[in-house]
C-alpha cells in the first residue's frame, strides 16, 4: 500500500509486537460464548428514551445514508418520539437525541444496527474474559428496520417482536440456561453456512435447543406457534448470535499494546471504520465502498448503497466471506462463482496471523479458518478482507435491494498503521 512505508517499517521493528499478536491470537480463539439473557436495550444496553445506537463508527444525523435515516425514522416512530416520519426527521435533527455506535456499549447490530430502548436484545457472555456482548433479534429479509424500511408492516413487527417474540425467547433461555452459541460454529462449517448471510444450519440448531422450553409456555397457543414459524422461517435469525459471539471473540484481543490485529471492521452506511488491538478506541475510517452482486427484482447497481452494518464483525472473526470455501452455495446469494469462493478462503491466509483450532473447513481438509486480521500484513500484500453482505436501497424506506460482495476502503488500514507506529 502506498502512503505506508514509514509507519509500516516503525510498527514492524516494535519489539513488543510478535509478542502482542501471539496474545491476541490465543485470546481471540479462547473466548467462550454463551447466550445467557434476552430482555429489552433499556436494561441491558442502559439506554434512555431519545438515545440510539447504529451500525458503525460514529454518525451524525445529517451524515447519515438513507438506510440509516430510514431504520432511524422508523425507530422514533416505534418509540413513540414522532408520529410522522416528518416529525421524527425534524426530531433527529434536534439536539435532544442520542446516537452512538453500537460497538460503543459492546454490541453490534446488522445493516443499519439501529438499536432502541424498547427493544429487545439478545445478551451472551464470555465466561473466560469476562465480558458480555448485546445484538438485536432479526426480523427477517425485505422490508426490514435493519435495510431502512419503517412503514406500518415493520411497525407491526417490531411490535410483536417487543410484546410476544422477546418474552418467550426470554423465557425459553431463562428455563434451558445458558446457550452455547460458540458450538454452533463450527457445526455450521460442517453443514454449509459461513455465519455471516448463510445462517440456516445455526437458525436450527437454536430452535432445537428452545423448543421444549417454548413449547411448554402457559401462553396462547397462537403466540407460541407463531414465535416457533417465525424463527424456523427465518434463515438469517442465528445472525444476530453469531455477530455478538465474534464481538466476544474479537473484544478479547482489545488493549494489547503493539499489537496490529484488527479487532473492529464494521460501516454505517457512509463511513467503514477500523480498530486496531494496540489503538484503543480509536476509529479509523474511510468511506465505505457499495458492494458488487446479485440484485433482487428490478433493482440494479444504482439502487445500492454504500456498505453498512456491524456484521462484517464476523469477517473479523474468521466467519463470514473468510470461510466461504465451506459455504459455496453463498455464491447464489452474493454473486461470484465456488472456484471465487475456494479462492478467496485460500487468499485470506496471506492477511492473518494464524488457524483457528476449531472452525474447520471441510473442503480444505479441515483446515483452521483464517483467524486474526494483521494490518501489517494487508499493508505488505496489499489484500483487503474479502466481505459479503446484504445490500440496502440508498433510498430511505426501501428495504434490501440485493446482495454482494466488498472490501474496505485501503484508507483505514493506512491510518491504522500510522497511529499504531506513533505507539511504538
Amino acid at each position: 500500500m502506498e502512503g505506508v512505508e514509514d509507519a509500516l517499517a516503525r510498527v514492524m521493528a516494535d519489539p513488543r509486537r510478535e509478542e502482542a499478536n501471539r496474545t491476541a491470537l490465543e485470546r481471540i480463539t479462547s473466548a467462550e460464548a454463551e447466550l445467557v439473557r434476552i430482555a429489552p436495550a433499556s436494561e441491558l444496553l442502559g439506554l434512555k428514551p431519545g438515545e440510539f445506537l447504529h451500525s458503525g463508527p460514529p454518525l451524525t444525523w445529517e451524515r447519515a445514508s438513507g438506510p440509516m435515516r430510514g431504520a432511524l425514522i422508523g425507530a422514533m416512530i416505534f418509540e413513540g418520539l414522532a408520529a410522522t416520519p416528518e416529525e421524527a426527521e425534524e426530531k433527529l435533527a434536534g439536539p435532544d437525541i442520542s446516537l452512538a455506535p453500537c460497538h460503543s456499549r459492546g454490541a453490534v447490530g446488522p445493516m443499519a444496527g439501529v438499536i432502541s430502548p424498547s427493544m429487545w436484545v439478545f445478551e451472551l457472555r464470555d465466561p473466560v474474559h469476562g465480558t458480555t456482548s448485546c445484538c438485536s433479534l432479526n426480523e427477517g429479509l425485505g422490508k426490514v428496520l435493519r435495510y431502512g424500511a419503517f412503514n406500518e408492516e415493520v411497525q407491526t413487527r417490531l411490535a410483536w417482536m417487543r410484546d410476544v417474540l422477546g418474552p418467550v425467547l426470554a423465557e425459553a433461555v431463562e428455563s434451558h440456561g445458558p446457550v452455547d452459541v460458540k458450538a454452533y460454529l463450527p457445526q455450521m462449517l460442517q453443514m454449509g453456512d459461513e455465519g455471516h448471510n448463510r445462517n440456516r444450519s445455526a437458525t436450527l440448531m437454536f430452535l432445537r435447543d428452545l423448543l421444549p422450553h417454548i413449547v411448554r409456555q402457559d401462553r396462547p397457543a397462537d403466540d407460541i406457534a407463531e414465535v416457533c414459524r417465525f424463527v424456523g422461517a427465518n434463515d438469517h435469525f442465528a445472525l444476530n448470535l453469531v455477530m455478538p459471539a465474534c464481538k466476544l471473540a474479537m473484544a478479547a484481543a482489545k488493549d494489547i499494546p503493539g499489537s496490529s490485529v484488527v479487532v473492529t471492521m464494521a460501516r454505517n452506511g457512509t463511513d467503514f471504520g477500523i480498530q486496531l488491538a494496540g489503538t484503543g478506541d480509536e476509529w479509523f475510517t474511510a468511506p465505505a465502498n457499495t458492494p458488487e452482486g446479485l440484485f433482487l427484482g428490478s433493482y440494479g447497481p444504482e439502487d445500492a448503497n454504500p456498505d453498512i452494518g456491524d456484521s462484517a464483525i464476523t469477517e473479523t472473526a474468521g466467519m463470514g466471506g473468510f470461510v466461504m470455501a465451506a459455504a459455496p452455495a453463498i455464491v447464489r446469494l452474493v454473486g461470484g462463482d465456488v472456484a471465487f469462493a475456494l479462492t478467496t478462503t485460500r487468499t485470506m491466509y496471506e492477511i492473518t496471523l494464524g488457524e483457528h483450532p476449531t472452525l474447520q473447513i471441510p473442503v480444505l481438509d479441515f483446515r483452521g479458518a483464517p483467524i486474526a486480521i494483521d494490518a501489517v500484513a494487508v499493508a505488505r500484500t496489499g489484500v483487503l478482507p474479502q466481505i459479503n453482505t446484504g445490500m440496502a436501497g440508498k433510498v430511505a424506506g426501501t428495504g434490501q435491494v440485493g446482495a454482494g460482495l466488498v472490501t474496505p476502503p485501503a484508507q483505514v488500514f493506512v491510518d491504522a498503521l500510522k497511529a499504531l507506529a506513533e505507539r511504538a
